[in-house]
């Protein structure tokens, strides 16, 4: 189990306040109060959600440390998009909007969202009745969500217009990567995940039809 402490936080996101710190650990509180009765994460995973969630979530932040228009697929949780939430408040004019589609996931992030004024808003839609609704951003991101071809399939209205994906991804993720090919080309950066030993961040940018 990973204790939260703000050295970790930093190595993960890199240069974070000692205020954004705190209110991740509140947050964490929050986190585990809803989740006795909403399922916002793998209960196996419960014992460790500074580690497993936050800090796998924070590392996003460090791979794109100018961006400022973010969204985030399939929010549920919170990971990453909360995380990326009280993050994006260090930097002047960031947001992020969360989609999620389940009204209990989407009532606990905007609950977390009114507690702590975060630069974020939750957009409760399919992903795909929500193009017209989410501006394109700089960043999509999604955790656990799809197979890398559904996701691919699901953010190409951004990332065919210049948007560039930050996709967590498993030990299976060149199988992944082989099957969109397929459908897809595009530019492609591996970023060694920073919690997990057998896991990737997946950079896409420049999606186009193959």
């Amino acid at each position: 189990m990973s204790a939260a402490s703000w050295t970790s936080l930093q190595e993960a996101a890199g240069p974070v306040s000692r205020e954004t710190f705190e209110r991740l650990v509140a947050f964490q509180q929050l986190f585990l109060k809803w989740s006795r009765s909403i399922n916002l994460a793998a209960p196996s995973t419960l014992d460790d959600v500074w580690g497993r969630h936050i800090l796998d979530s924070a590392q996003l932040a460090r791979i794109a440390p100018e961006a400022k228009r973010w969204a985030d697929l399939g929010s549920g949780g919170g990971f990453p998009g909360l995380v990326l939430a009280f993050l994006l408040v260090e930097r002047d004019g960031a947001s992020i909007d969360l989609v999620e589609s389940n009204r209990k996931k989407a009532s606990f992030l905007q609950a977390v969202i009114g507690q702590f004024g975060l630069p974020a808003r939750v957009v409760a839609r399919r992903i795909d009745d929500s193009y017209a609704l989410v501006s394109t951003p700089e960043i999509v991101t999604a955790r656990a969500l799809a197979a890398l071809p559904a996701l691919l399939d699901l953010s190409a209205p951004w990332l065919t217009k210049g948007s560039r994906a930050l996709f967590h991804k498993g030990r299976d993720y060149r199988a992944e990567v082989e099957e969109s090919t397929h459908r897809w080309a595009f530019d492609l950066v591996e970023h060694p995940s920073m919690t997990d030993a057998h896991g990737v961040i997946l950079e896409v940018t420049d999606l186009r039809a193959a």
